[in-house]
């Protein structure tokens, strides 16, 4: 007889567990070698599984997508701190007028799941925040500029 194998781990056990024929409401199963008959109650149908749709990018109310462009360089205006890859603003760490140095922490971008820690990388004023927390941004995008 041919068996479809599975392998199934219950609390830490893994069992390998083979089903055969199904004759009447009683299958043919071998669990770890050893064979049984099942008593199937009845007859299940098919269940169809499908993977769940992808939710819509966010929208403004204007119908616009809530995605932070790349913004063009400021000439001679501060600094643009930008984001290293595409995320969402999880934290701001800052407010506009406060001071900061290079090392200091100034957002925090969740990417791929991961937590990103975005450094001020300059010592000055943060002159502005171009984005909000939750908000998603591209590659490139400016987060602040400090001066």
């Amino acid at each position: 007889m041919k068996y479809k194998e599975y392998k199934y781990k219950i609390n830490g056990t893994v069992y390998k567990v083979g089903i055969g024929d199904i004759d009447h409401g009683i299958a043919e199963v071998l669990v770890n070698g050893t064979p049984y008959q099942v008593e199937i109650e009845q007859k299940a149908a098919p269940v169809a599984v499908s993977a769940p749709k992808p939710a819509a990018a966010p929208r403004t109310a204007t119908g616009e997508k809530v995605v932070a462009a790349p913004a063009p360089k400021a000439s001679g205006a501060g600094k643009a701190v930008v984001a290293p890859l595409p995320g969402t603003v999880l934290d701001i760490n800052v407010t506009v007028g406060q001071e900061v140095k290079a090392a200091d922490t100034v957002m925090i971008l969740e990417a791929m799941k991961m937590e990103n820690t975005i450094r001020a990388g300059v010592d000055g004023k943060v002159l502005s925040i171009n984005v909000a927390k939750g908000d998603a941004v591209a590659d490139g995008a400016t987060l602040l500029t400090i001066g």
